[in-house]
């Protein structure tokens, strides 16, 4: 339906812990990354995708069940603690974690300020982090709601990036906003977005 074109995908490692980390301009994103990689990408979601009811919330919950969504309670109290955990330890276990560094869908197209979880996650773990760039998917599900029309799409992955030379330093804010801000650089090369220097929270609530 999207005739995915994949581009980069030898810079994916054939083994090992590795983050895909890229942007986020709609739902189908995550229907996407899945299909196309080689290696089963295993991400966290809202818990609601797989507690719905009906045809519809059966549907749903077996097919992202199905290519590895994990599901998480984003909005609690515990949210991010929770997420960040559930990406560590799908790391340990020698898999590949994807994460949207954005935090949340694009409202408007551009590439937002990327949160730090993605540096702790690597610096923790010291799997590498391979940046990859979604084209085309907000045309042909504009909004992220409603039924997604036929079109084509592009995936496109960098090559890996590693951070071993912060080793330890986990936990430096400074240290944790380059490493972040290095791999949103790489992201809209790949993706030509333009970058805004705010949380895209911060743009949808404004």
């Amino acid at each position: 339906m999207f005739r995915p074109q994949v581009e980069g995908m030898e810079n994916i490692p054939g083994d090992g812990p590795v983050i895909l980390a890229g942007n986020h301009l709609t739902f189908i994103d995550s229907i996407v990354l899945p299909v196309v990689t080689k290696r089963q990408v295993l991400f966290i979601g809202k818990d609601e995708y797989v507690t719905g009811k009906g045809l519809k919330g059966r549907l749903m919950a077996w097919f992202f069940t199905g290519v590895g969504m994990i599901p998480v309670d984003r909005d609690g109290a515990n949210g991010g603690v929770a997420a960040l955990m559930t990406g560590r330890r799908v790391l340990e276990e020698g898999k590949v974690f994807g994460i949207y560094p954005e935090g949340t869908r694009s409202p408007d197209g551009r590439l937002y300020r990327g949160r730090t979880g993605i540096a702790r996650l690597t610096l923790m773990t010291g799997a590498p982090v391979v940046p990859f760039a979604m084209i085309g998917t907000d045309k042909l599900q504009p909004g992220g709601n409603g039924m997604p029309r036929p079109g084509k799409v592009t995936v496109r992955f960098g090559p890996a990036m590693e951070f071993s030379r912060y080793d330890g330093m986990d936990r430096d804010r400074y240290v944790l906003r380059a490493v972040t801000d290095s791999v949103m650089a790489e992201v809209m090369r790949l993706s030509g977005q333009e970058y805004v220097d705010m949380y895209a929270t911060k743009a949808k609530a404004a």
